[in-house]
């Protein structure tokens, strides 16, 4: 089996004011800022932003305990992760372990715009922080 994927979702970027890199994509580079969302489960905001048939998505921590607050402390602000969208992310699971690549969950988790999405392991991934993404925005 194969995963069917046809596409860069998106590129998610860890940000600490969103408002403020909001200058670089939007103000400089004139691109659409396309919907924002908070998701506090995950604490985090999320910001779009449209670039051809792919999006950044900006990434902004709630609080100190978000997804993002330790790569942000880490390695300050930057890219976070590549997004590839996937049919079948339940599936993808079950293929990910036997492949040998490490699910940073047991399940999906809901994603921005009502998608679910799973991560695995930049170790296992050549140091890659990989998301599949099923569902469309």
């Amino acid at each position: 089996m194969i995963l069917k994927s046809n596409k860069i979702d998106h590129i998610g970027i860890a940000v600490k004011d969103a408002k403020e890199r909001l200058k670089l994509y939007k103000d400089f580079l004139g691109l659409e800022v396309s919907g924002e969302e908070e998701l506090p489960e995950r604490g985090l905001k999320v910001y779009f932003v449209k670039i051809g048939e792919t999006r950044f998505e900006l990434l902004e921590p709630l609080n100190e305990n978000s997804e993002i607050s330790s790569f942000l402390e880490k390695k300050g602000e930057g890219i976070h992760h590549v997004a590839i969208n996937v049919s079948g992310i339940d599936e993808a699971v079950e293929l990910a372990k036997n492949l040998g690549f490490k699910p940073l969950s047991d399940e999906p988790k809901k994603g921005a715009g009502g998608t679910k999405v799973l991560f695995l392991h930049p170790k296992t991934t050549g140091g890659v922080l990989l998301e599949l993404v099923e569902g469309n925005h």
